[in-house]
């Protein structure tokens, strides 16, 4: 039997899901249950009636699955797979932040672990990044991690003033201007999608910014033969299989070749093998993280009805 039959027969066997997200090799989709964003992947982790959650994503991801589904058992693949940015902001790097600014609302990517998310008052993705800070109806805010997602939002924004902490993607800063206009002359026809994790300029200078999902719906409402995508290559894979197997005659080329999220790709088929099989590798949380943090999740999901 192949790899992927035993992953469904055990998938079946133990009542797990396997939640998918679109920067994860492309080979995993074959056995997932759903595939997205973090925001799609957040409700169905919510929603599922599974006893067993399959994380095919980064360790904050899991941990969010955690957060709720506390009485479900969340695995990951490959317990390495991190997140720079989710890193780059501690629990007393907030601390201090929260001291510097007392009083303000503390607003967290999701791109942030348990405990930070314990800290914040609400949390936000991609997707619905300015919903969620529009929604707040405060004049001024503190947003971690994401330096460049918070100026984005503030830049869609007339009342809102955002104190961003200074992190990023490291693999979207790798994205730039010069990239932008290279590809504009090899692709003159072509319209340039970026993620919001870009910085400011890369952002300025593309013709759609969303996170992947919006990406993703972009194109299937959009009539353009070619896309230049600046987001992680897991997206540009999808596209060009969805675009194969649909007869859509569009192309997607990725904007540099060195888009790619090292942690996003370290979980494989074998990995998800064995977790099944074992069940290692699983995100345990304390019960006041627990608490807290689903309370700064559940907040996301009020203000945006």
């Amino acid at each position: 039997m192949d790899i992927i039959n035993k992953i469904k027969e055990l998938k079946k066997a133990k009542n797990a899901i396997i939640l998918t997200h679109c920067y994860q090799n492309i080979e995993i989709d074959e056995v997932s249950d759903f595939v997205g964003d973090s925001l799609y992947l957040s409700k169905m982790a919510a929603q599922t009636n599974a006893d067993i959650i399959i994380f095919a994503g980064v360790y904050f991801m899991a941990q969010s699955a955690k957060l709720l589904s506390p009485n479900k058992k969340v695995l990951m693949p490959n317990i390495n797979a991190g997140c720079e940015m989710a890193d780059m902001i501690t629990v007393e790097k907030l601390k201090k932040l929260k001291e510097k600014y007392p009083n303000l609302p503390v607003v967290c990517y999701i791109n942030s672990t348990a405990e930070v998310k314990a800290l914040c008052d609400v949390c936000c993705t991609s997707s619905n990044a300015v919903d969620v800070i529009k929604n707040l109806n405060a004049e001024k805010i503190i947003f971690v991690p994401d330096n460049y997602l918070g100026k984005f939002v503030e830049s869609k924004l007339d009342n809102t003033e955002i104190i961003t902490f200074d992190g990023c993607c490291p693999i979207h800063q790798k994205i730039t201007v010069e990239d932008i206009k290279k590809a504009r002359i090899d692709y003159p026809k072509a319209v340039v999608l970026a993620h919001p994790e870009c910085n400011q300029e890369v952002v300025k200078a593309s013709d759609f910014v969303g996170s992947t999902k919006q990406i993703m719906d972009f194109v299937l409402n959009t009539d353009y033969k070619q896309y230049v995508i600046a987001t992680e290559k897991g997206v540009v894979d999808r596209l060009n299989r969805d675009s194969k197997n649909n007869n859509w005659d569009k192309e997607f080329i990725l904007i540099n070749e060195n888009i790619i999220c090292p942690d996003m790709k370290k979980n494989t088929l074998q990995d998800i093998l064995q977790v099944l099989e074992t069940e290692e590798n699983e995100i345990t949380l304390d019960d006041e993280v627990i608490e807290t943090g689903r309370k700064c999740i559940d907040k996301m999901f009020e203000l945006t009805k």
